[in-house]
Formats: structure tokens, C-alpha cells, sequence
């Protein structure tokens, strides 16, 4: 839904900046790479030890990189196979490590069991959203959209964990339990996408 809704106001601020990082020299693939890389270690120093809205604030600003090899990719105008796969491996990794970093702040730290569980179905949910896509893509079948989107479970998260941080009671249980419960939707909804792609090729 984001997707549709923010590409065109996005695009106008990403677009000019992604053309400046490729004049600077810089590749789409280091972009990736680096905003990975960076998102990963934030999430696992900041979130283990509590501190959730300086965390939220670090990671966000990281995983942002997210739109900028894309956008560099297309001003330089080298959009590669090699770099949609490593894009989405990346953006696999960044998510576990985000909710990873969670559950065990969760589980471990707070020893807070039902936000635990929460944020670990939301964690297996997120890899199984984008392996149904990939997988279908792979038998020349499609499972675009749903409900939750990678953009949007990043946003309820973010958004729960910052406001957390601030002090506000609840709300991030309420934006982990709305996530885990749209993520799974969202896995019904692609599942049935991909049923009813395979029935006209049948």
C-alpha cells in the first residue's frame, strides 16, 4: 500500500539524491551493502540493551539506504539482476536482525514472554512474506501486494519501538500484535494469489 501511495513523492527526494551519491562515485551495490551493514550493527547494540527510541531513530535513518540504490540504480542507469538479488537478500538481513534484536531485548532482557512471542511471529512472518514472492517468482507465478508490505511492517514497528522509547505505555504491544496479526494475513494473501495465478497456467 505504501508502495503505491509514497513511490512518487519518494522518488522526488531520492531521486536527486541518488543521482548525486553516483556522480560522487559511489556504486548501488555499496549503497546496499553499507546501509545493511550499518542498520545490522545499530539494531543489535541499541536494542538488546534497552535504549528503543535512540535505536529507532539510528536504524530508521540506516534502513532509509534502502531507497537510495534504487533510485541510484536508475540514474545510473544499470538496473542488474545481480543487485535486485542482493537488494532483497540485504533487505532480509536487515529485518532479521532488527526483529532478532527485539525478541531477545524481549525474551531475554525484560523477560516480557507475550511481547516475545509477538515480535518472533512477526520475525518468521516477514522472511515467509518475501520467500512466498520469491519462490512463486521462481515457477513464473506472482504474489505482489498484501496487506504488509516490507515497507509498512517496517513503519508499525519503528513507530511502536520510538514512541516506546518516549515512554508511551502499550503501544508497542499494540503495534507488535497489529503487526503479527496483518504479517499473517498478508502470507494468507499471497498463498492465495499464487493459487489462483497457478490455476490460469494450469
Amino acid at each position: 500500500m505504501l508502495n503505491i501511495f509514497a513511490r512518487a513523492p519518494v522518488a522526488r527526494i531520492s531521486d536527486p539524491v541518488g543521482a548525486w551519491l553516483v556522480r560522487r562515485g559511489l556504486s548501488p551495490n555499496a549503497v546496499t551493502v553499507i546501509g545493511t551493514v550499518v542498520s545490522v550493527i545499530t539494531a543489535l547494540w541499541f536494542f538488546p540493551r534497552g535504549q528503543l527510541f535512540i535505536g529507532t531513530v539510528v536504524v530508521t535513518l540506516f534502513l532509509l539506504f534502502d531507497l537510495l540504490d534504487g533510485a541510484m540504480a536508475r540514474a545510473h542507469g544499470t538496473v542488474t539482476r545481480f543487485g535486485a538479488v542482493l537488494d532483497a537478500s540485504c533487505d532480509r538481513i536487515a529485518d532479521g536482525a532488527l526483529f532478532g534484536s527485539l525478541v531477545w531485548w524481549a525474551l531475554v532482557v525484560t523477560d516480557h514472554h507475550a511481547r516475545g512471542v509477538g515480535l518472533l511471529i512477526c520475525l518468521v512472518s516477514a522472511q515467509v512474506i518475501s520467500y512466498v514472492k520469491a519462490r512463486a517468482e521462481a515457477h513464473g507465478l506472482r504474489a505482489d501486494g498484501g496487506l504488509a508490505e516490507r515497507a509498512e511492517r517496517l513503519v508499525v514497528v519503528l513507530v511502536g519501538t520510538g514512541l516506546y522509547g518516549l515512554g508511551v505505555p502499550h503501544v508497542l504491544d499494540i503495534a507488535v500484535w497489529t503487526l503479527a496479526a496483518v504479517s499473517l494475513f498478508t502470507i494468507g494473501q499471497r498463498l492465495y494469489a499464487v493459487h489462483l495465478t497457478s490455476r490460469t497456467l494450469e
